[in-house]
């Protein structure tokens, strides 16, 4: 008999959440800013709140801090505990953890100091960085709910392989972030910890389903975080926010023992990759992990050391300016069209990339999340009672495949697949451009297409999501108005709700996409774009 207790479960969590932030960082009810003040990313500058030194420490990216923390310049004590401040104050503003593990990070973070004393040498290339993970990555003794009340109160037994990872390159493991349930929307919203938003605009969607990651980099409350991505849950969620990510192919990074929202589910595998903020960060988070050698602790890794790449001195590009079924808001529109001029002005070659077939890989990702009916979802809603979530109705609705049918789905996928890359060859191009999502931000509760970034799931390839360093400007991103034909009734309802206000000021990603495999070429292409850009 299901006992209906997901209320009480998710305000005790809550609470228990709250009291493990210690008194000297909460926040002091006069400094607090006022519910309805929309940017609190300058809170820790204009507070008087933090020290000089914390804001010092906080505002370096990690290729800042990593030669000076291996020198001894800083300590990890220090870094650490200034990260700890502000993760600390961020998750009071904009709700973005679901767990801390203060204590045990001080003191993983005075071992590597006095490891560095003794020896003189750094443990490994991330010595003493703080490092935030995703909820659903097991860190031992902590819960990984991934938003569902019945996950509550069941500790990992065990690390994640990628946590091995990273603590053996030096890393310092001091939170854990919001997840959206199950982790399968694309804003960070659950029964449990509630909605986490956006830092620049706490009316905006920090994305999901790496929300809370996304959210507490943009406060600076992390120089390097860790999130997944299944269908586009590390990409919206940079482009959200206006950092960086990588959605790597499936075998690049370890991911074995971290917590599933519909475990068994591997039509389209889930990947996990950095959210930074440069691409160097991002380069380096890469590069250390696969120097590692995760295919020894992985067995599904695959073996392929980081590589260098010479790109060639004039790359042909194709644009996708929309993907057929809904054309992006104005924003994203203009700051495609502007670094499309830049790249060819650049000396690049531009060609456009047809919208074809982004909806049937659209199509297909959809059909494989409910392949089971939606009954790894229901089955822990159930548990404790729990509803579904209205941005999950599909989970609801959903019915169940055969065997014989789930193995015709997974042929559906090999062709599409084979399409793709033959179109791919054809061309002879060495990325795509194309918007990492038909928004800028979105007002919370309004994200509603995941297409730009799926199709690239089902395909497996690499992505890089990052900001053009283009702003929305209501006086010039206005709305695309009555004369505009909607492609469908998805897109008519997202050009009718585009707000143009809303999102005034805030930072707008592209995605750039390579072949499958090829992370490191996607990096340095995704460079040559910024460089452009500049």
């Amino acid at each position: 008999m299901t006992v209906k207790n997901w209320e009480a479960i998710g305000a005790k969590k809550r609470q228990e959440l709250s009291s493990s932030i210690p008194e000297e960082w909460r926040i002091p009810s006069d400094l607090l800013p006022p519910a309805d003040q929309d940017d609190v990313t300058g809170f820790p500058e204009q507070s008087g709140w933090f020290t000089p030194e914390e804001l010092a420490i906080t505002n370096q990216t990690a290729l800042e801090l990593l030669p000076q923390l291996a020198s001894g310049k800083l300590t990890s004590s220090a870094v650490t505990r200034a990260f700890c401040k502000r993760a600390a104050a961020a998750h009071q503003l904009i709700n973005c953890l679901s767990e801390t593990c203060f204590e045990r990070a001080l003191a993983t973070a005075r071992e590597l100091d006095e490891h560095l004393a003794k020896t003189g040498k750094p443990v490994g290339p991330l010595h003493g960085l703080p490092i935030s993970l995703k909820d659903n990555f097991n860190l031992k003794g902590l819960d990984a709910t991934v938003g569902f009340a019945s996950h509550v109160g069941d500790p990992a037994r065990y690390d994640a392989v990628l946590a091995d990872v990273l603590r053996e390159a030096g890393a310092v493991f001091y939170v854990k972030t919001n997840v959206p349930t199950a982790m399968m929307i694309a804003e960070t919203v659950n029964h449990v910890f509630g909605r986490t938003v956006n830092p620049a605009n706490r009316r905006l969607t920090s994305g999901g389903s790496s929300g809370g990651e996304s959210a507490l980099l943009a406060f600076r409350g992390s120089p390097l975080g860790v999130g997944t991505d299944i269908g586009g849950s590390l990409r919206i969620p940079a482009a959200c926010t206006g950092t960086f990510t990588l959605r790597p192919s499936f075998g690049r990074f370890p991911t074995l023992r971290c917590r599933s929202g519909m475990p068994g589910q591997e039509a389209v595998q889930s990947v996990n990759g950095p959210l930074t903020r440069t691409i160097g960060d991002l380069a380096l988070y890469a590069k250390t992990v696969v120097d590692a050698r995760p295919w020894r602790l992985d067995p599904r890794c695959l073996p392929i050391p980081w590589r260098a790449v010479a790109l060639p001195p004039r790359l042909r590009i194709a644009v996708m300016w929309d993907d057929g079924v809904a054309h992006p808001t104005p924003p994203v529109t203009r700051a495609l069209r502007e670094t499309v001029a830049r790249l060819e002005a650049a000396g690049h070659e531009v060609v456009e990339w047809s919208s074809a077939d982004q909806a049937q890989g659209l199509d297909l990702l959809g059909r494989m999340f409910v392949a089971d009916g939606g009954k790894a979802i229901k089955r822990e809603l159930e548990r404790t009672g729990e509803p579904l979530r209205p941005e999950m109705d599909m989970y609801g609705a959903a019915e169940e495949l055969g065997g014989f049918a789930y193995w015709q789905l997974h042929l559906e996928r090999q062709e599409y697949q084979k399409k793709y890359l033959d179109r791919w060859l054809a061309a002879g191009i060495d990325a795509i451009l194309c918007p990492t999502t038909p928004y800028s931000s979105v007002e919370n509760g309004k994200f509603k297409h995941v297409g730009y970034t799926g199709v690239y799931n089902v395909l497996d390839y690499a992505c890089i999501s990052f900001p053009t360093g283009i702003t929305v400007d209501k006086s010039v991103d206005v709305a695309l108005g009555d004369s505009y034909k909607p492609r469908s009734d998805l897109d008519k309802e997202i050009q009718s709700e585009y707000n143009p206000e809303a999102v005034h000021g805030m930072p707008i990603n592209l995605q750039i996409v390579a072949q499958r495999l090829e992370e490191e070429k996607c990096v340095e292409m995704c460079k040559v774009v910024l460089d452009a850009l500049s």
